[in-house]
């Protein structure tokens, strides 16, 4: 009977140290020097968490999204509803990491963590939330506008080339969002 229980033991230790063991990630490198860090594998979720690191104006910025794909879906209008704030992004609400005070498109916003939030329109500028409130687990459904920080107005473009996955990155003139055919410009420096 002893050696049952120390069988049993020791297979319940060992399988709690291996369930443990972190994830493996990987680091790929852009052209203007952020990193992409994909925090899980595209095995693990069907909109897989991505972080981008970078530098604007010499400032660290950090970005945590998750990234969906298209999957053949009609995304603006119907998947990502006009006029309705959505969490850009998938899961999790997508947040930024300034490390120091940014101005985003002509506007102040002091060093910190804020989550962001856009409102698509069918035409004209979209409306870009930074949102006090950053670690959200379930995304839109617990915005509260009460905690926005900054909102601004973007002019999306639409480009002929399409985008699988939602992609938020570190480029000139500051963040730049991608999915299917947009693309949202945010002005940071």
């Amino acid at each position: 009977m002893k050696t049952y229980q120390t069988i049993l033991m020791t297979g319940l230790i060992a399988g709690g140290i291996f369930s443990c063991t972190p994830k493996s990630t990987d680091t790929v490198e852009s052209d203007n020097s952020a990193e992409t860090v994909p925090v899980e594998t595209k095995d693990e979720r069907p909109s897989p968490v991505v972080i981008e690191e970078g530098k604007i104006g010499g400032k660290d910025i950090k970005i945590h999204y998750g990234s969906p794909a298209v999957k053949g879906r009609t995304l603006w209008g119907d998947l990502v509803p006009y006029n309705i704030v959505w969490r850009t992004g998938a899961n999790e609400a997508t947040y930024v990491d300034l490390s120091e005070d940014f101005i985003v498109e002509g506007n102040s916003i002091p060093a910190g963590k804020y989550s962001v939030f856009t409102i698509p329109k069918e035409s004209g500028p979209w409306t870009v939330i930074f949102n006090s409130e950053w670690n959200l687990e379930h995304g839109h459904f617990q915005y509260d506008e009460k905690n926005d920080v900054l909102r601004v107005e973007v002019l999306p473009t639409w480009e002929g080339n399409s985008e699988e996955r939602l992609s938020v990155k570190v480029e000139s003139p500051g963040i730049v969002i991608r999915w299917e055919k947009m693309k949202l410009p945010i002005s940071m420096k």
